[in-house]
């Protein structure tokens, strides 16, 4: 396996072979997905390995009383010896990352092989692509939650002991000096407390970044907008709390401390800075100085950190590993965002290269992330994560015109079915409702009297061997969309199916399974937008296109009622799983292509999304699904552009294309009209005349694995590969 190392003694930087480390009992063998550089710890590391020996001994004076003390004892020669042959060693570098469990050692049973992990520790949570990582050091990473987020979890736990350190209450205010890495996770870990936040740092781009997340005011230490912001905040009293999270020889920091702590107020030393007090300062405000120690208790105690033993939770609540599962929970939650901390992600193999760009300034970065080799190891490149398409290779069977009335059954018959679909069947000319089926007697006789179906019945396989049942539709929960598919295809009917098809590639690749079996192709996906008159009257007029196109579509989804069964997303599937195909679908269908591959991110670490979709031909679609947005803002909004022209659509009510010539839809119509009547209409004209299915089964399964790629790239954080496969 690879790793990065340096030599101390002349700065040398290398990613070495070495052989892979032992699974120990009580701990876990874990294959890195990304790890963290920190920019200060690291970068100090790397700038001291590069100066001369006095160089060296002036910036670790504790290193050199060692060396004295050596001396004392040994004599000159043997310290030399000692000294020389410990800086002329290759030493580690890196403390935090996340991986994947590849083997579990004796004693260990939280966690199995494959399992998403966050490690720490600077001897256990190295830059290499295999690590041992005893058990108190490292913690299963939450469902939902982002490997290169995951992998901040060791500088989040250091960030956290502080904050516990400067014991924070709600409505304080705390100055943070330093908006490096650490000051900029201390910075939205105050403000998730309800702690307002001033910070201070030279560099204006980091001042703007922790405005950004959440401090109420940022400045130079040097300049008057800091004081000017404590006295606005505090009445003049100064700040409850002062973070020292800046490193450098500058006293600096301690003074600012002083002038602006209030009388008793506490001051926290995080980083490694200076640390001359001004004695009549701290003196006269009797400024309580805290240290805190790296991740929390249990750091630097090997019976702790190597054997396992934990501390009991009725004497020290928060450990390493519990501020460790703490952090990450916090990022799952969306109360902590380290993505626009991330100023660079680096393949492992260009470790070298990076480091070195870091140290000469090349590269100006608050955070930085090594992103190691996936199944391509062979090669050295990063296997991108990939979902199949699968592609629909059979000979349907011929298709038979049927008799009029084509004869419908219907297995489930909630909201969507009795207000969607349902009205516009049982009034129209040539369809027979034929039988409803449900799991519940009362529901299907609700039905049955409501619709004029002739039969109601709780019995699913009398429906299915009933030839003279010419289609069904399916329109039950989202996790029994799939094997009801199935069983219904291999009965030989058409199938109308509620989006999703499927929640998962494995039921995917059931429904296909039983369209080859059977050779009956004959199915269609609820996805109506396509349909909806005044989409496709904005098509037509929008006309044809030559290039790219830029497609943006903001669903303002709105929030879900306590106890909706949407919300059970162990069984259900997430929210975005079960209607994220319906926008997908309109996308693909205006941008007359399937899509190559997928880009999600959950920003606020709810139910928001942004999913990017690539085309073919270059073309993007920006699917915004908001959960978080004001209640009387329009649910759907659509534009597309490309050639010098716009197709704006304004939630199904209005549509304006801009070219030459600009276009608006002559009146507004009488209601949202998203397309069920006209699909239905379809979808009866395909079955009674044998002609083919209103859209190819391969555009189906395109959009149901494109959806299926969201939670894929929600999980890898990295673009998902769309591959079609046989």
């Amino acid at each position: 396996m690879k790793q990065v190392v340096q030599n101390y003694k002349t700065g040398e930087l290398a990613v070495l072979d070495v052989p892979v480390p032992g699974c120990k009992p009580g701990g876990v063998l874990v294959r890195s997905a990304y790890s963290l550089i920190s920019t200060g710890t690291e970068l100090m590391k790397v700038s001291e390995a590069g100066m001369s020996m006095l160089g060296k001994a002036r910036s670790r004076p504790d290193q050199v009383a060692k060396v004295m003390q050596s001396v004392a004892t040994n004599g000159v020669p043997a310290t030399y010896r000692k000294v020389m042959g410990k800086l002329d060693s290759y030493t580690p570098l890196g403390y935090s990352l996340c991986g994947v469990v590849e083997q579990v050692g004796a004693g260990i049973d939280d966690v199995k092989a494959g399992d998403l992990v966050a490690c720490a520790g600077n001897e256990h949570a190295l830059h290499a692509e295999l690590n041992w990582v005893p058990k108190n050091l490292y913690t299963p990473v939450p469902d939902g939650l982002a490997p290169r987020h995951a992998a901040f979890g060791t500088v989040g736990s250091i960030a956290l002991q502080g904050v516990r350190q400067g014991e924070s209450r709600l409505g304080e205010v705390a100055l943070v000096i330093g908006l490096g890495l650490i000051g900029q996770l201390v910075v939205q870990l105050l403000t998730a407390s309800g702690v307002r936040v001033v910070g201070a740092d030279p560099d204006p781009a980091r001042c703007e970044l922790a405005e950004r997340l959440g401090a109420a005011a940022c400045g130079d230490p040097a300049s008057a907008a800091v004081e000017t912001a404590v006295a606005e905040l505090t009445g003049g009293h100064g700040v409850d709390q002062v973070y020292l999270a800046a490193g450098g020889g500058s006293n600096q920091p301690v003074e600012l401390a002083a002038r602006l702590c209030r009388d008793r107020g506490r001051v926290v030393d995080i980083g490694k800075c200076r640390l001359d007090l001004p004695w009549n300062a701290y003196y006269e405000k009797e400024l309580d100085v805290r240290f805190s120690r790296s991740y929390g208790p249990g750091r630097y105690d090997p019976e702790y950190e190597l054997e396992g033993r934990d501390y009991p939770i009725g004497y020290v609540r928060w450990t390493e590993r519990r501020n460790l599962a703490c952090f990450l929970d916090l990022l799952a939650r969306g109360s902590v965002d380290v993505e626009p901390l991330v100023s660079h992600v680096s393949d492992f193999d260009d470790a070298v290269e990076t480091y070195q760009r870091l140290k000469d300034g090349e590269l100006k970065a608050v955070a930085v992330l090594f992103r190691y080799p996936g199944q391509a190891e062979d090669t050295g490149e990063a296997a991108a994560p990939a979902v199949a398409v699968p592609t629909v290779n059979v000979k349907p069977s011929p298709a038979r015109a049927t008799r009029t009335p084509v004869r419908l059954a219907f297995v489930g018959a909630g909201t969507y079915a009795t207000s969607m679909l349902l009205p516009h069947l049982a009034q129209r000319d040539g369809v027979e409702l034929s039988t409803v089926v449900t799991t519940t007697a009362l529901s299907a006789a609700n039905a049955q009297r409501k619709f004029g179906f002739a039969e109601a019945t709780t019995d699913l396989d009398a429906v299915l061997g009933d030839k003279s049942i010419d289609a069904v539709f399916v329109v039950t929960r989202h996790s029994s969309h799939a094997e009801l598919t199935r069983r219904a295809l291999l009965a030989g009917k058409t199938v109308f199916v509620e989006k999703p098809l499927a929640l998962t590639e494995d039921e995917l690749a059931g429904v296909l399974a039983a369209v080859e079996k059977s050779g009956n192709d004959r199915l269609q996906v609820g996805f109506n937008r396509r349909f909806a008159p005044l989409l496709q009257e904005a098509r037509r007029r929008f006309g044809a296109r030559s290039g790219p196109a830029s497609l943006r579509y903001l669903v303002n989804a709105g929030r879900l009622q306590h106890g909706s069964w949407y919300l059970q997303q162990g069984t259900e599937g997430s929210r975005f799983a079960g209607e994220g195909g319906h926008f997908i679908d309109t996308a693909s269908w205006l941008l007359e292509a399937d899509p190559v591959s997928v880009y999600a991110v959950a920003p606020s670490g709810n139910e928001d999304l942004q999913v990017v979709l690539r085309y073919p031909d270059g073309s993007t679609a920006t699917i915004s699904y908001v959960t978080t947005g004001a209640p009387g803002f329009p649910k759907e909004t659509l534009d597309l552009v490309a050639d010098g022209k716009v197709l704006r659509l304004d939630d199904f009510v209005r549509a304006t294309v801009y070219g030459r010539k600009r276009w608006v839809s002559s009146r507004l119509p009488k209601a949202r009209d998203k397309g069920q009547n006209a699909e239905l209409a379809a979808f009866i004209k395909a079955v009674r005349t044998g002609g083919p299915m209103p859209v190819p089964l391969q555009s189906l399964v395109a959009t149901t694995a494109a959806t299926l790629a969201v939670q894929a790239g929600l999980a890898g954080g990295a673009p998902v590969t769309l591959e079609r496969a046989r």
